[in-house]
């Protein structure tokens, strides 16, 4: 199985690049660290830890997401409820909540699910935040727990990867493994 790092990225959409680096850089703190663009496209990227960013591309007629609240339910095609974002210390969360409601964006209380603390908020295209500060010496991924009373079936095989399901995939030859050129080449060119 392929070894997982992290979220490199997330990549939303936005229609206002000007709100959202404003937003995600100058009110939460996180860096921005590449930007790529032309007539008609961006893609900017900002620094949430050592491996993860937040991407958004702003495309002209992107609007804001209909308002909907963390974790309630929805109808229709639907594929992204909310991102959390993981702080280094309780008081993060207070920061924040300070720094939001000064700004004049909404923020939640800070409530307590057990195994983390949370603040909940929106960014200004309506994408649901939270932030998510961990409660010390409880690690659900060093024990994982099932409290659902209607799993399904997969759900009541455990947590670790089950083989078999899938067909087995060859390994792609050396001599095919190839690798194509993409957008952000522009940015390691000076280097």
């Amino acid at each position: 199985m392929p070894r997982y790092t992290g979220i490199n990225h997330l990549a939303l959409a936005t229609g206002d690049m000007e709100a959202t680096i404003r937003f995600w850089r100058d009110l939460l703190g996180m860096r921005l660290v590449a930007g790529l663009g032309r007539e008609g496209y961006r893609q900017y990227f900002l620094e949430i830890s050592e491996r993860d960013m937040v991407a958004f591309f702003e495309w002209p007629q992107v609007e804001p997401l209909p308002g909907k609240d963390h974790g309630v339910p929805v109808k229709g095609p639907f594929g992204f409820d909310h991102v959390s974002i993981a702080v280094a210390e309780k008081d993060d969360l207070f920061e924040l909540k300070a720094k939001l409601e000064a700004a004049g964006f909404w923020a939640s209380e800070v409530l307590d699910h057990g195994f983390i603390l949370s603040l909940y908020s929106f960014d200004p295209n309506n994408v649901a935040i939270e932030f998510s500060w961990p409660v010390p010496g409880v690690d659900l991924r060093a024990r994982p727990r099932m409290a659902d009373s209607h799993r399904p079936p997969c759900g009541l095989e455990g947590s670790e990867p089950r083989p078999g399901f899938w067909p087995q995939a060859d390994p792609i030859p050396e001599d095919d493994r190839r690798v194509y050129p993409g957008e952000g080449r522009e940015l390691i060119e000076d280097d």
